[in-house]
């Protein structure tokens, strides 16, 4: 008989969740689930347990939380921080509450910071001695990071990033070197700065290597977590909302509809509904149905749809072989996207024999965007974060981050060429099929963007008070 320990790692999102549990007492706990619950009934089932306890280190932003879902399926018990944002019927853990599984016992420690409800827990496991091995850190401690406390807005920063100090360097750096941290993120997350690739740390090693553990006064630490900090994406505030209510259940995945070209073209018609091309952005370029916006099935996916997609509307999907359905179908759910109409059966091959309009979007290289980039015809457009741009960008470029272009495209002149870049080309797609669906005619796509144009050591401009500063 063996402690029950998984990791559940979820790429784009980034999200790391857990199931605990004793084999030998046959129970075990699911700590920060996701939404699509079957892989926690799966790892019960092959090991021999049944899910009794649900535990969230906190109330999620970034991804709808599977608590309601698995509490469907198991009759779980639900438990979380004390707060009065929940609105929900849930076990409430302050300091030194405990949760008993067999041999295995998880101690609560409140820790906010990131939001103020956030507890860790400390795992304990009977057949390693009395002291703890290791803590669910949820979003205070991360691999090279901390969890951010600015998500809640409102004025509260400062406030939460003087409680995350306190949490860091009173709570958990007390604990001991050898204690292993088990993170709800990895890299990909913006639920910190810039999380770290190892999903799982030590005490000692983040001490040694993440930045927010340097020795600094509360004032040096509160001042350091607030400064540079990137936006964060526009659908945290909605999913903060549905998990403090408590997701809608709904049994499994959705099955999305296969839909012919003629039907597709039909739901089209309706104001509320909105294309999402998920192809490569070569693939895109080559030829589209018009108005479909292009956020490739990537990591990023789901992040990008978040940022860029309005929950309310009607999703209609173009994939670049029905083999994606599952996975796009299974993105969209983790993040709250449940209208979802159907997608193009055989794909563009359907609706290109079906003899149906295309679009196509313009591709450059960077060495044919250095050639244009005089022409007074042409603008330039980076849509990178501020801190991006600020670093170099192409000589002459306008910069309007992705993600508010739709809101600022009367600072754009219609009747020239518009050029995107971003990083590696993914953005800028993003951006160039809205400013088509949005009646642009004349735009330009970047593949390889600044990573390739840095590459082929084009001359780069810097923002004018950059210049001089090492």
């Amino acid at each position: 008989m063996a402690l029950v320990f998984e990791q559940i790692n979820v790429e784009g999102l980034a999200h790391l969740s857990y199931l605990i549990g004793d084999d030998k007492a046959g129970v075990a706990a699911a700590i920060d689930p996701r939404r699509d619950v079957d892989v926690y009934l799966q790892i019960a089932r092959d090991r021999g347990v049944r899910i009794t306890h649900i535990l969230e280190t906190h109330i999620h932003a970034d991804f709808v939380s599977g608590s309601h879902e698995l509490k469907a399926r198991t009759n779980a018990t639900i438990y979380g921080g004390k707060t009065d944002d929940y609105q929900f019927d849930l076990q409430q853990m302050q300091e030194g509450d405990e949760v008993h599984l067999g041999s295995v016992t998880l101690r609560a420690l409140q820790t906010p910071g990131h939001t103020p409800e956030h507890i860790c827990l400390l795992i304990f496991d009977a057949k390693q001695g009395e002291k703890p091995f290791g803590i669910f850190t949820g979003d205070t401690l991360f691999n090279l990071d901390v969890g951010r406390p600015d998500l809640l807005g409102t004025g509260t920063e400062k406030e939460l990033a003087t409680q995350l100090y306190h949490s860091l360097f009173d709570k958990l750096v007390p604990l001991g070197d050898r204690i292993e941290v088990y993170p709800c993120h990895g890299a990909g997350s913006s639920c910190g700065k810039s999380i770290g690739d190892r999903r799982q740390s030590t005490i000692g090693n983040e001490k040694i290597f993440n930045p927010a553990l340097k020795e600094r006064s509360e004032q040096q630490f509160v001042e350091w977590i607030l400064s540079n900090m990137p936006e964060p994406p526009t659908h945290y505030p909605r999913l903060k909302k549905v998990n403090a209510k408590g997701a809608t259940i709904k049994g499994c995945v959705p099955t999305l509809a296969p839909l012919s070209p003629q039907e597709f073209r039909e739901i089209m018609q309706d104001e509320n509904s909105l294309v999402i091309d998920t192809r490569s952005i070569l693939a895109f370029g080559g030829g589209h149905i018009p108005g479909a916006i292009n956020i490739a099935l990537l990591p990023a996916f789901p992040n990008w749809v978040g940022w860029m997609i309005p929950p309310e509307k009607k999703l209609l999907l173009v994939v670049e072989s029905d083999r994606d359905i599952k996975l796009v179908t299974e993105q969209l759910f983790r993040i709250g996207y449940d209208n979802l109409a159907g997608y193009l059966h055989s794909g563009m091959t359907s609706w290109q024999n079906a003899g149906l309009p295309l679009q196509r979007t313009g591709e450059w290289t960077v060495h044919e965007l250095n050639q244009h980039k005089d022409d007074p015809d042409l603008t330039i457009l980076d849509v990178r974060t501020d801190s991006e741009f600020n670093s170099g960008f192409v000589p002459g470029a306008k910069h309007i981050f992705v993600a508010h272009l739709a809101e600022n495209l009367d600072e754009l002149d219609r009747s020239k060429t518009i050029a995107t870049y971003c990083g590696t080309g993914y953005r800028a797609s993003i951006a160039a099929s809205l400013l088509q669906k949005h009646g642009f005619e004349n735009v330009i796509n970047i593949p390889g963007s600044w990573t390739a144009w840095k590459g082929a050591q084009l001359p780069v401009e810097k923002p004018k008070q950059m210049v001089g500063v090492s």
